[in-house]
């Protein structure tokens, strides 16, 4: 088992949830179906709704469905963003730097505090920080002050009532050896590790850029050594080279954490349902969150088809388990 169940966080925060026959009902974030089914609906609705469940493989149960403001989130402000994925029935975000809604560092504490209350205000769950904090340069100085940016975004996170902050791993500098550079961002991630575990967040390395390679992620993973530094799968091309994508995934299905990064189901080639396959059969508890690319005339619509197509890759694959 991986992801948040596995590293025993707890949510207390109800979220307004579709219940198929039933409609949106209120229900704690972290609730299983099942015993949602059985506890808060009664006899009469669970009864047909436990008997559609039987069907199914409990694995994949806790797996959501989110949003990476990038591109299709960038240019809404915070109202509009909530309000949007309210509409496609999307409800958690990741916010990424630098965008519309305009949350940074630079906010006051009062300014934190209204962040955290628009979000407790609606049945969207903030989910943290999408920063582009990097550990790889041959600069010491630059790494340092990379460490002391990811902290300030830590602050963030959980003053806004998140429960991370996703950093990267970037680059390998031609003039290092391989192996330093990894241990250098592993020692950078168990010290931003140790910080955030003050803050209760978890620290989120996405596999991006010139460090996209999985066997490359484990060693860094094994350099961090901390519980809440997990690894943000991110749907790469380079997960299918190698080992392929059943090997590959197996390198950091130890370390995955809270959040996975995927793209359009329905555009390119990229094997989401062995994707969803392999995270139903890890029995991930977390969050898979569209990273979208291309540009659609209406993007809350896009929004809530995507989720629709992904969920239903994982409900195929949770029956397949059964």
């Amino acid at each position: 088992m991986v992801g948040a169940r596995k590293r025993g966080v707890k949510k207390s925060k109800q979220k307004l949830c579709m219940v198929p026959g039933v409609g949106h009902v209120w229900m704690l974030t972290m609730t299983t179906r099942r015993q949602f089914f059985s506890t808060a609906l009664g006899t009469a609705f669970a009864t047909p709704l436990l008997s559609q469940e039987a069907k199914l493989s409990y694995k994949g149960e806790n797996i959501h469905f989110g949003l990476v403001t990038y591109m299709w989130g960038a240019d809404w402000d915070l109202p509009t963003l909530i309000k949007n994925c309210e509409t496609a029935d999307v409800l958690g975000v990741e916010l990424r730097i630098e965008h519309a809604h305009k949350v940074e560092p630079s906010l006051n504490a009062a300014q934190r505090n209204e962040v955290r209350q628009r979000f407790e205000d609606s049945p969207v769950e903030i989910l943290g920080m999408g920063t582009n904090c990097e550990f790889h340069s041959a600069d010491a100085s630059e790494v340092r002050k990379q460490i002391d940016l990811a902290k300030d975004y830590i602050k963030l996170s959980h003053d806004i009532g998140g429960s991370g902050v996703k950093v990267k791993p970037n680059n390998l500098p031609k003039e290092v050896p391989v192996a330093k550079t990894l241990e250098q961002i592993g020692k950078s991630l168990a010290e931003i590790g140790d910080y955030a575990l003050g803050f209760g967040q978890e620290i989120r390395l996405e596999v991006h850029g010139g460090v996209s390679d999985l066997g490359h992620i484990k060693t860094v993973m094994e350099a961090a050594a901390r519980d809440n530094v997990r690894v943000c799968w991110n749907s790469n091309d380079e997960d299918l080279k190698g080992d392929g994508i059943v090997k590959n995934f197996a390198k950091v299905q130890p370390f995955l954490g809270a959040t996975t990064h995927i793209r359009e189901v329905n555009e390119g080639t990229y094997p989401y349902p062995e994707l969803a396959r392999l995270l139903v059969e890890a029995d991930y508890a977390g969050w898979v969150l569209l990273e979208a690319r291309t540009k659609p005339g209406d993007r809350v619509a896009a929004l809530a088809e995507q989720k629709k197509l992904f969920m239903e890759l994982v409900t195929k694959a949770r029956a397949a388990a059964a």
